[in-house]
């Protein structure tokens, strides 16, 4: 109970209840022993009597301190859990651990898991022989162009000396036509 006597325990049946015999300080009702009195209800449900109204009251109290000794009975079932764990040696990071190793296990053995491993087995197997037969057959076009001379690979009689040489440069028919646009300058 809080200092003004008033039970604030979420959980609790009696919770915004008053103390026993006392009036309830949210509803205005009078309480009797954690449950509210029917005869100091002002106004009742439509069609429901005082017998009725006081029946349910009586009931909806049982029902509550069942689910107290549900609760009690529940939280000593989750301590005495705890110590057998603790004892056996078993910690909540072993409990993952198996979980997650069973739960691998389960998907490991499942259909779809196989179906897609074999699908991705076999594009593997394909990809491979593609990239190999690529590879092979980059090498041969290689190994066929170091056979070859490198001015052989132009087409024509053609060296990279003359193609940097400035009196070839100066006979080429491009060089003499912008030559002759641009008129005859001399280079010093």
């Amino acid at each position: 109970m809080d200092p003004v006597g008033q039970d604030i325990n979420l959980n609790s049946p009696n919770k915004g209840l008053g103390p026993a015999g006392g009036v309830d300080s949210l509803t205005g009702v009078s309480v009797e022993g954690g449950a509210m009195g029917v005869a100091a209800v002002n106004t009742l449900p439509p069609g429901l009597t005082e017998e009725e109204a006081e029946e349910l009251y009586s009931e909806l109290t049982k029902v509550e301190e069942e689910i107290n000794t549900l609760r009690q009975v529940l939280l000593a079932k989750e301590k005495h859990s705890a110590d057998l764990k603790r004892k056996l040696g078993l910690s909540p990071l072993n409990e993952l651990k198996q979980n997650l190793t069973k739960g691998w296990q389960d998907v490991q053995t499942s259909n779809a898991y196989k179906k897609t491993s074999e699908t991705l087995s076999v594009a593997g197997q394909k990809t491979t022989a593609a990239l190999s037969t690529m590879g092979t057959a980059l090498s041969r076009k290689l190994g066929d162009m170091r056979a070859l001379p490198f001015s052989n690979s132009f087409g024509s009689n053609y060296s990279i000396r003359q193609s940097i040489s400035m009196p070839t440069m100066r006979n080429s028919p491009t060089f003499k036509s912008f030559e002759d646009k641009v008129g005859n300058i001399k280079l010093g």
